[in-house]
């Protein structure tokens, strides 16, 4: 399974949210210790969800596969810092091995023969002289790969939204609830809505929350 590692969070994240959305109001005198979290439901049903853009949270994630990456970096209005296979050798790289193939004894073994069969091939091109970026387009997907994620709490929310819920695929599912099971901890008014279901590994958004 990836590691998941909350890097850092905006400091005092909810009370910056209060203080930004207040300002829409200019209720600043009605914010009191423990306001954040009526203030920050009162968001949440209301749709005002552009206050949540001021704060911010960094993650990283390792034995995360290139299949995870290329999902995840499709959100735009995050940031990413990933590990280059133009510049880092991947003669002895991991991979991840979906549990469908796992289960399948038979599947199993021929994916792992594939794998073996693509570190060799990538360590001879190594050998041949051709350099990292171009040996690199014969490494698959499965390969696992290091990336530094960055986004504001109102993104997070839209991530976890699309990604934790069942069509998702299951990598990128996985790992999304384990950042939205850290992000519950430290900001969790902002992410109180979010239901996780541990035996499913989905979670959703309750509406009636």
């Amino acid at each position: 399974m990836a590691e998941v590692e909350l890097l850092a969070i905006t400091p005092d994240a909810e009370t910056l949210i209060e203080l930004a959305g207040r300002t829409c109001y200019l209720s600043h005198d009605r914010s009191e210790p423990g306001s954040e979290q009526k203030f920050i439901g009162m968001l949440l049903r209301h749709g005002h969800l552009s206050v949540l853009e001021h704060a911010y949270a960094t993650f990283r994630v390792k034995g995360g596969s290139r299949s995870f990456t290329h999902q995840i970096v499709r959100h735009r209005l995050a940031s990413f810092s990933q590990q280059s296979q133009r510049y880092v050798r991947e003669t002895d790289f991991d991979y991840v091995t979906p549990p469908t193939i796992a289960k399948n004894p038979e599947a199993h073994v021929r994916f792992q023969e594939v794998m073996d069969e693509i570190r060799k091939a990538y360590g001879e091109l190594q050998d041949l002289g051709i350099p990292k970026q171009d040996a690199r387009f014969v490494l698959p997907n499965a390969v696992t790969s290091e990336i530094v994620i960055s986004a504001n709490l109102r993104e997070w929310r839209h991530i976890f939204s699309v990604r934790c819920e069942p069509p998702a695929q299951w990598e990128i599912r996985t790992i999304c609830i384990q950042m939205l099971q850290q992000l519950q901890k430290v900001a969790p008014t902002v992410f109180s809505d979010f239901v996780i279901d541990e035996d499913k590994m989905v979670a959703f958004i309750d509406q009636s929350a």
